[in-house]
């Protein structure tokens, strides 16, 4: 291995870079992704710098196995090894951050916490990384998994469309774009082991089991969708400057981040409609339906229930979202929610909240949107 031959001050270096730099890298790629990345998935900038980390991770791994396998023998290529995949590194922990930035805001946490959890799992992880880069089977899964999850959305923002046959593509385009990479290893690196090809090929298989598992079962973030507000409400009025006037029953500060099920006190005219309202951000001329679907949880058969399923077009490209609601009349006492969802049966958000018979009026508060 070409570790071995590397002289001693070259590898207190790379040590030295793995201990106080790497930690300094990863935290300015995350301040850079939040600059870039906080406000809109359709941006060039966004896509831009994005696809600038996946080209600077294919070329540190192609050139680590072109090193790696001795087809490169210069003295200075060889001092400078130990830094590549601390550079490879680098590429990765900007894109897993970016990753998490974009799919964390696409629906609540409620719904896609585990895909969630798992790109941070690889943010946070992604500092234990660095000797595991120079392994070639651990290289091409990680690329695998951060192509597939920008082709998740990258396509949809190309192509103005959402739904199955879309991400079915990107997985497409994903395999195809991870057989140019090994092709590529395979003619200027002939020298990888038969056992580490094998490993690397079984490690995408894995990657696009399980990315496509987590997608059929609704974990997944239905990006470029971007939830940006949902709530119940006890009024909806448009004003004449093109805002929305709300009221709501005050809540703590922790509750607007929290969105967990909340109480809904019904005064002593049960008729008077309920309201749930959401705000779903879709890039520039993708238009789509969002649906309400509203259920009412069933206590003797303990399932819940769907009463009605209302569908509306929103368009996009509206820096706040397309905001919209619906409403019901003679919502009877009881747990209840409302499923946000994209076309296609993705679950964006649930709004849960109790319903509450109340002698008197309750307090309330007036929001704009």
């Amino acid at each position: 291995m070409i570790r071995r031959y590397l002289p001693h001050d070259t590898q207190q270096m790379a040590l030295w870079y793995e201990r106080y730099l790497s930690p300094i890298a990863l935290v300015a790629g995350f301040i850079l992704d939040t600059l870039y990345l906080t406000r809109r998935v359709d941006l060039w900038q966004t896509n831009a710098l994005l696809f600038s980390y996946l080209v600077l991770a294919a070329l540190g791994i192609t050139l680590i196995n072109i090193l790696e396998t001795g087809r490169i023998r210069h003295p200075r290529m060889i001092t400078m090894f130990p830094l590549i995949p601390v550079v490879v590194q680098f590429a990765f922990g900007g894109l897993f951050s970016g990753y998490l930035s974009l799919y964390s805001r696409s629906a609540s946490l409620a719904v896609s916490w585990l895909f969630v959890l798992a790109l941070a799992f690889l943010l946070i992880g992604n500092e234990r990384f660095t000797r595991l880069y120079v392994r070639f089977p651990f290289q091409v899964g990680i690329y695998f998994a951060a192509l597939f999850s920008f082709f998740i959305f990258f396509l949809p923002v190309v192509f103005k469309e959402i739904g199955m046959l879309v991400f079915l593509a990107s997985g497409a385009v994903s395999i195809a774009v991870i057989a140019l990479l090994l092709a590529a290893s395979r003619l200027l690196a002939p020298g990888i082991a038969r056992t580490d090809w094998l490993r690397a090929i079984g490690a995408v298989a894995v990657v696009y089991a399980v990315i496509n598992g987590l997608y059929f079962a609704d974990i997944i973030p239905p990006l470029p969708l971007s939830l940006k507000d949902a709530g119940v409400y006890h009024s909806v009025e448009r004003q004449p400057d093109g805002s929305y006037l709300l009221t709501a029953e005050p809540r703590a500060w922790y509750e607007e981040y929290l969105r967990y099920e909340t109480t809904y006190h019904q005064g002593a005219t049960s008729s008077a409609p309920v309201y749930v309202w959401s705000t779903v951000f879709a890039p520039t001329g993708l238009s789509t339906t969002i649906k309400h679907q509203w259920q009412r949880y069933d206590e003797a058969a303990r399932i819940w229930m769907t009463t009605d399923s209302v569908s509306f077009p929103i368009t996009g490209g509206r820096d706040g979202g397309y905001r919209g609601y619906t409403a019901k009349a003679g919502v009877s006492p009881g747990r209840w929610r409302v499923n946000v969802l994209a076309e296609g049966g993705k679950l964006i958000t649930r709004i849960g909240f109790t319903v509450v018979a109340a002698d008197a009026p309750h307090s309330v508060v007036e929001v704009v949107r």
